[in-house]
């Protein structure tokens, strides 16, 4: 690596909430809005957000073929639709002042938060590039019979700024090259996390690798510094090491810390 990670992305005020840390990736332990304040602004390249989605509030899902209760934790649970906008416009705005006038922002969402996130953005004054659409060919089935079955979701794509011209990483050369050469469009088609995703562990909301290499390959360059605030099982940090990037990861949770610890010491590089 050209620059070492502790001199972008490992100010001395966090030094204290280090949670792990290897020659391309640091863990930070902690409340990500608390933490975010504490970097310096234009920091990163490329920051993807996986937000709560608030659905932890009694409802029910497919597990397994089974009926069972949404409980993801008490972070999911909505503390009601002001609160929860409040809070996605906290975030959000951490993000773009951390974020280089060449970088982009991804936030993954369903209906019940994305629509949110995209007024936030749009009054913070981002500029809502793409929403890409990640279709599930193997999504659970939906046991009520009451609505059409949930297999997508949607990823909003944004610049932090809106004014002037637009600076944003795109690679669309090696998106093209990729998708046969023919422009990318914005529906993928990608199943959910296999099994030896989850050999090392497992989170309720755990994205699978391929999407996030490819959300990596096409707005980030080699060696530049990805941010996830809400780090989760570590996906993001396991495909941004393994495409030559650096990568910083923001989590509550210490058993989700370990679980991403490991999966990012096991993950390739190239």
């Amino acid at each position: 690596m050209s620059l070492s990670l502790a001199r972008v992305a490992s100010p001395d005020s966090l030094a204290s909430s280090v949670h792990s840390r290897g020659k391309d990736y640091v863990l930070y332990r902690g409340d990500s809005l608390a933490l975010m304040e504490k970097f310096d602004e234009h920091t990163f390249d490329l920051i993807f957000a996986d937000p709560p989605y608030f659905l932890s509030n009694g409802g029910f899902t497919c597990s397994g073929g089974k009926r069972a209760p949404v409980k993801k934790g008490g972070w999911d649970e909505s503390q009601g639709i002001e609160h929860d906008h409040e809070f996605t416009t906290a975030w959000l705005k951490a993000c773009q002042r951390l974020l280089k006038p060449t970088g982009t922002l991804w936030v993954s969402g369903t209906q019940h938060v994305i629509f949110n996130v995209g007024f936030a953005m749009q009054k913070l004054g981002y500029k809502l590039l793409n929403t890409v659409t990640w279709f599930k060919p193997n999504a659970s089935p939906n046991l009520s019979c009451r609505y059409f079955t949930h297999s997508s979701e949607i990823i909003v794509w944004a610049s932090p700024g809106s004014k002037g011209r637009l600076q944003h990483t795109f690679n669309y050369q090696s998106m093209k090259t990729q998708n046969g050469g023919k422009q990318m469009r914005d529906v993928w088609t990608m199943l959910t996390p296999r099994n030896a995703e989850k050999e090392h562990g497992k989170h309720p909301t755990q994205k699978p690798v391929q999407l996030l290499e490819r959300i990596v390959e096409a707005s980030s360059n080699e060696d530049q510094v990805v941010l996830d605030p809400f780090c989760g099982s570590g996906t993001t940090g396991v495909a941004a090491v393994a495409k030559g990037r650096r990568f910083v990861g923001i989590e509550m949770d210490e058993q989700y810390l370990e679980l991403s610890r490991r999966r990012l010491m096991a993950a390739p590089r190239p």
